[in-house]
């Protein structure tokens, strides 16, 4: 895939980007922007920069728990490979 240039806007600003998945990058810039505008909403005495770092903070957050999820779930399938094999072994150890 080859690289292009866009623009995103964010909170209110352009941002000229260099792209190699441009749907990703717009949808990721429009979850962005909607998570700075309801954090906005929310506390709305907030400057853009602190609304930025607690956006990243929740993206982090919700990118740690997916990131754990994930290893869990690749270590329940290892188990259970292991806990196959082994049947299996057993079935043909006995045949």
């Amino acid at each position: 895939m080859e690289a292009r240039n866009i623009r995103v806007r964010i909170y209110g600003t352009d941002y000229p980007l260099k792209v190699d998945d441009e749907e990703l990058t717009l949808r990721a810039a429009e979850r962005l922007d909607r998570m700075m505008h309801d954090l906005h909403a929310q506390i709305p005495d907030q400057p853009p920069t602190t609304l930025a770092v607690l956006a990243a903070l929740n993206v982090t957050e919700e990118l740690t728990h997916e990131t754990e999820d994930k290893k869990q779930l690749t270590r329940n399938v290892e188990q259970e490979l292991r806990s196959m094999s082994q049947l299996l072994d057993g079935i043909l150890d006995g045949a």
